[in-house]
């Protein structure tokens, strides 16, 4: 029987560049986590960002954010994982080599970006709805630092540039993809898998009790890691690998589930 259910969010919950929840995904998480299923976002967003998504069911499920350095439950921090100052200087100063990056830099309570490109400003803030605060260069933020991702909103992120990326970086840290334009910095210990793994812990679920949402390379821990899989049919070249099944709706499987119960 499954008992914890967790879903990647932007390209798998929320489809199509989607901003907010359908109302059947709320309707249908919900039924879930009254029946006792305990329902886990787990998104590079951060936290109050997904708090914001999960508005009208904020407090019946928990929250894996920024790739896994944040796990919350019941507005409780379950663990938190930071990068290195040295390193995330190093990384910052290397991506501002490409002024046409946004960088965005996550800390616990707020992301810091730059205010030189509107465009991008306004995704962060009017669209993506994230809580943030805008410096004259990220590389001056003093608080401690969970997360760097950056996108290149017009192109994407090119594979040669995350290869070359992960050449620099990956014995430091993780250098992942995170939705279709976004490459994320994470602690080399931290990832969805064991962020996950702290919440089957916390509530006393095994492994096949799981069912697991994912469509890029940031989910592949938390993919491997549950008995029931599922990989989007849309998701990145080689993540249905990595899955026990493909599907092309999170919503379908959900009502699946829930009727079984």
């Amino acid at each position: 029987m499954i008992k914890l259910i967790a879903s990647d969010l932007d390209g798998t919950l929320l489809q199509n560049g989607a901003q907010e929840l359908t109302p059947r995904a709320i309707k249908l998480i919900h039924g879930l986590t009254q029946k006792g299923i305990h329902f886990v976002a787990a998104s590079g967003r951060q936290y109050a960002n997904e708090l914001y998504l999960f508005d009208e069911i904020k407090d019946e499920i928990s929250y894996i954010a920024e790739n896994g350095c944040l796990c919350v439950h019941q507005g409780k921090t379950i663990s938190k994982e930071v990068i290195p100052d040295a390193l995330v200087r190093r990384i910052l100063d290397e991506i501002k080599k490409r002024p046409e990056l946004g960088i965005v830099v996550s800390c616990e309570n707020t992301c810091y970006i730059e205010g030189d490109d509107p465009e991008f400003v306004d995704h962060i803030i009017n669209v993506m709805h994230n809580t943030a605060k805008i410096v004259d260069d990220v590389r001056n933020v003093k608080a401690p630092v969970l997360k760097i991702a950056i996108a290149n909103m017009s192109s994407g992120n090119s594979d040669e540039y995350l290869k070359y990326l992960q050449d620099l970086f990956s014995e430091e840290i993780k250098v992942v993809t995170s939705g279709h334009v976004w490459i994320d910095f994470i602690s080399p210990d931290c990832n969805k898998g064991t962020a996950l793994k702290r919440f089957m812990e916390l509530f006393g679920v095994k492994p096949e009790e799981c069912a697991v949402f994912g469509d890029q390379y940031n989910d592949v821990e938390m993919l491997e890691l549950a008995g029931k899989s599922y990989a989007m049919a849309n998701a990145a070249p080689g993540i249905a690998e990595y899955a026990s099944f493909v599907t092309d709706s999170v919503e379908d499987v959900l009502e699946e589930i829930l009727a079984s119960l």
